[in-house]
């Protein structure tokens, strides 16, 4: 089954998200295989992170809400928000789950 984690960063976190960049990418790294997939949420200009999507495939709202507070991001205080909701795979790289 699958989760979608969404985050919002807080306002005066940029260079803490900075700091711990690559922590939080050898977290992904350790667990991909988990991972439907995952990535930052940009400005349009495409340079500045507000936060981030992940979309796992994890047995239970319980494993989502801890592999979130396991990352790095987390742990440094970096989200001001997340949001953990069930998500149904229907389309995924062109191919139809339905």
């Amino acid at each position: 089954m699958a989760y979608l984690i969404e985050t919002w960063d807080r306002d005066d976190a940029g260079s803490l998200r900075a700091d711990t960049r690559e922590e939080h990418l050898g977290y992904l790294d350790v667990n991909a295989r988990l991972l439907l997939a995952c990535g930052a949420k940009l400005d349009d200009a495409g340079e500045v992170a507000s936060g981030g999507i992940y979309l796992l495939d994890l047995e239970s709202r319980d494993e989502a809400e801890a592999f979130i507070a396991a990352d790095p991001f987390s742990r440094v205080n970096l989200f001001e928000r997340v949001v953990v909701t069930r998500w149904r795979q229907a389309y995924l790289g062109g191919v139809s789950y339905l």
